[in-house]
């Protein structure tokens, strides 16, 4: 008899986030990569052995209260409150119901998956149990995501209207204030021989976090800025492949897809000092806290040599994070899920019998 999990999510429905990145390819690698006999649905009706909720819609939340008692479920950890306060500004009272129904949604959960490692000890903060926590990374697929040829970088240079010849800094994600526009820019005017591009837009409107502020400095960017806007996904390796290296000065991340995107395509990688990338990305990037950091290392990538060793780095860093890899995480995963709903449903036949 056949094992079905059914995917829960509503990621679609703000394009340009990170969460639809990962759920795209979360479920793509599932499908492909499980044993025979498992199947996967998405937002099925039918009854299913693992309900994998992705999204904390309502929905969800009732229909986590109602699943048949031999199911299980799986809640997808991609923010907390704290995390969520970076990126949206909202009333007060809007943000406190909000991020109390976040972490009410997440003890309802049989079993919770983390993409950040260091949300363990914070979920434990918020009165969840460690051992009903694991940390599998996300993932990207280099069918999807991989290096250029220089005729190629030509090429997309022109299509986006950037300089064909020197060197593209590029910086992916939402335009918020964690996300580090403010720094981008003013790292952009210091290095006038080099062209800052940024991918994404405000997916959340004018509730993002630092709004006003980046779209005032938008209108008036120094000379070398290119704001491309949102991107659709299937156009991003594109997007990486025109470029020289990748720049996140974020302040605050979850898991980027953005780094394992830059990855696979081979991009240097120059990060803010993060204690996330330190856990996750040791050895494989560049790191600065302040514009003079990010300057000297931008620097230090123009002689060949240093350029080479910083993209043998970040290639390190995909090869980590591969496709077998984290597959196998995944097929274990479910199967030790499905173990624990058997056990548990062993003792309570035993206890009846007593």
């Amino acid at each position: 008899m056949a094992v079905i999990i059914n995917m829960l999510s509503k990621a679609e429905s703000v394009k340009g986030q990170g969460v639809l990145s990962a759920y795209e390819e979360q479920v793509r690698l599932v499908r492909e990569t499980l044993p025979e006999g498992w199947k996967v649905r998405i937002n099925s009706r039918k009854k299913a052995d693992i309900y994998h909720v992705h999204t904390v819609n309502p929905q969800y939340f009732i229909r986590m209260l109602c699943k048949p008692k031999d199911a299980v479920s799986v809640g997808y950890v991609h923010f907390l409150p704290e995390t969520m306060d970076k990126s949206l500004k909202l009333p007060w009272i809007a943000r406190k119901v909000f991020y109390a129904y976040i972490i009410r949604m997440y003890k309802l959960m049989d079993h919770l998956v983390v993409v950040n490692p260091c949300f363990i000890p914070k979920l434990e903060k918020y009165g969840i149990c460690r051992e009903k926590v694991t940390f599998i990374p996300n993932f990207v697929s280099d069918k999807n995501f991989y290096p250029a040829q220089p005729e190629e970088k030509r090429a997309l240079r022109r299509k986006y209207g950037l300089p064909e010849e020197g060197t593209v800094v590029l910086s992916v994600g939402q335009l918020q204030k964690r996300k580090g526009v403010m720094e981008f820019l003013e790292l952009a005017e210091k290095m006038p021989d080099k062209t800052f591009a940024w991918a994404g837009g405000f997916s959340f409107g004018r509730i993002s976090d630092g709004y006003e502020k980046i779209k005032k400095a938008m209108e008036n960017p120094p000379e070398n800025v290119r704001f491309l806007g949102l991107v659709d996904r299937s156009e991003m390796n594109g997007i990486y492949q025109m470029a020289d290296m990748l720049f996140q000065p974020s302040f605050d991340e979850l898991f980027p897809m953005t780094i394992l995107e830059a990855m696979c395509c081979g991009l240097p990688l120059v990060l803010r000092d993060l204690e996330l990338y330190r856990a996750i990305l040791d050895g494989c990037y560049l790191a600065g806290d302040s514009t003079p950091d990010f300057e000297k290392a931008l620097r230090g990538l123009e002689d060949p040599a240093a350029y080479a060793q910083a993209q043998s780095r970040s290639l390190e860093g995909h090869a980590y994070y591969s496709r077998e890899r984290v597959a196998d995480m995944w097929r274990d995963y479910y199967r030790m899920v499905l173990e624990g709903r058997k056990t548990k449903k062993t003792k309570k036949r035993r206890k009846a019998n007593a």
